[in-house]
């Protein structure tokens, strides 16, 4: 069997690493797999057809919901082949996709069993956190780096790379995708392995890179190794990292030598104002944590982008309307994508949440075909919220409406006053990707 195609459904705009790790890992075992990534080309029926292995990368919800369409149409166009799902999502929906999609799951550090599944294909879950020694990703073949997203640092938008420095997370955060599969493992790739990475992305034209570790500080002595090698060696780049607040507020020393490296914002997973929540999702952090951390980062002179959960089972119309005014205050609002102001929890199978007895009296049942189990908020109110401003959101998206415009919109239905905020449509925007989406 030498007919493998590797195929990138979605991850955030960005070239698809897991992709690149796995094809470097089949090609130093002997074979020559193809890839492809349907999040900028159409599938290569051609290919579908003749091959013998199909493995597709689901590290996200949204990947796998490309993906199981994508595994439908391979089915049709080639019987006979293994279909095989891989990543964080390819876990948690095992057995539905096994019953429906897929021949073999893989999740972990899933490169080596991959290679062993290719040589002897066989049907089964299979689950690995042995440690791995990472080669560099093989990124020839891949769609150039023009066809993602760019990174815009408010003048104009520059070809924008992406790594890791470390994967999986040793925090364990009741709504993340993560702890099911890690349970708080984390694993370093090797300095030397990131930095060629970066330059091959450099060669290719990336101007920016994105570090795409679930926390960059969970090993920060590596982080700061790293990033000082790269200002050595390229001193015009420019980076940006997730970095949790609890690890902003610990490792504050850590911020201005980011800065003079070239890091241009940090994303954290802020999640809500409401402590009440925050308990409950186990962040590591409160309230009153968030506006120092957005101090410490700001005072170093970089940009600050909070992601956000807005709708749980436990955010009441005062925790929603709370954090929109949090945005106003902290001059946040051009720093947090329309989106996220939108976002329902997901809880997929095998999440943390579900041992959760906060969550339980939420609970209606497992979707298994929408990836999630279904929950109802004890307010009906506040989902008739949520289905009003992702309405909102998507409609200013599809017009590339200002998100000042945007967030007033929701202002508006969430308070039923106006923002008494006013948006200089010529104002100078934040550093940000030029891609939005986050699950």
């Amino acid at each position: 069997m030498n007919r493998i195609l590797l195929l990138s459904c979605y991850e955030l705009g960005h070239q698809p690493f897991p992709v690149a790790m796995a094809a470097r890992f089949l090609r130093n075992a002997g074979f020559e797999p193809d890839m492809a990534d349907l999040a900028v080309e159409p599938l290569p029926e051609e290919t579908v057809r003749n091959a013998d292995f199909i493995a597709i990368s689901v590290p996200m919800h949204t990947a796998l919901r490309i993906g199981v369409r994508a595994a439908d149409r391979i089915r049709k166009l080639n019987p006979d082949c293994h279909i095989n799902f891989f990543g964080l999502y390819a876990k948690l929906n095992a057995d539905y996709l096994r019953g429906k999609y897929a021949d073999s799951t893989l999740g972990g550090e899933f490169e080596t069993k991959l290679v062993e599944l290719v040589g002897s294909p066989r049907n089964g879950s299979h689950l690995s956190l042995d440690r791995q020694e990472f080669p560099l990703p093989f990124r020839e073949g891949l769609p150039p780096l023009e066809k993602y997203a760019h990174f815009d640092d408010g003048k104009e938008h520059l070809p924008a790379g992406y790594v890791e420095t470390t994967r999986g997370c040793k925090h364990l955060c009741e709504h993340c995708p993560i702890p099911p599969v890690y349970g708080g493992r984390f694993f370093a790739l090797p300095k030397e392995i990131v930095l060629e990475d970066v330059r091959s992305q450099w060669n290719a034209g990336a101007r920016h890179i994105t570090f795409g570790d679930p926390d960059f500080f969970n090993g920060p002595t590596h982080a700061l190794r790293i990033v000082r090698a790269l200002h050595d060696e390229f001193p015009r780049l420019t980076f940006d990292a997730t970095i949790k607040v609890e690890h902003v507020l610990k490792h504050r020393h850590l911020f201005l030598e980011l800065k003079e490296a070239g890091c241009a914002f940090v994303t954290s997973a802020v999640e809500s104002t409401s402590d009440t929540v925050l308990r409950i999702l186990a962040k590591g952090h409160t309230r009153t944590d968030i506006p120092e951390a957005l101090r410490i980062v700001r005072e170093a002179g970089i940009h600050f982008r909070p992601t956000w959960v807005a709708f749980t089972p436990w955010t009441t119309r005062i925790d929603y309307g709370d954090m929109l005014r949090f945005l106003k205050e902290m001059d946040l609002v051009d720093h947090v994508d329309p989106v996220q102001l939108s976002l329902r929890l997901l809880v997929p199978p095998g999440s943390l949440l579900l041992e959760n007895g906060e969550m339980t009296p939420h609970l209606t049942g497992l979707d298994p075909a929408a990836f999630s189990h279904r929950w109802i908020h004890p307010d009906p109110e506040m989902d008739r919220l949520q289905q009003d401003v992702s309405r909102i959101v998507t409609e200013d998206a599809r017009q590339e409406t200002d998100p000042g415009v945007t967030y007033s919109r929701v202002w508006r239905k969430a308070e039923g006053t106006d923002p008494d905020i006013r948006f200089d449509p010529k104002r100078e925007k934040p550093p940000r990707m030029t891609e939005s989406w986050y699950c």
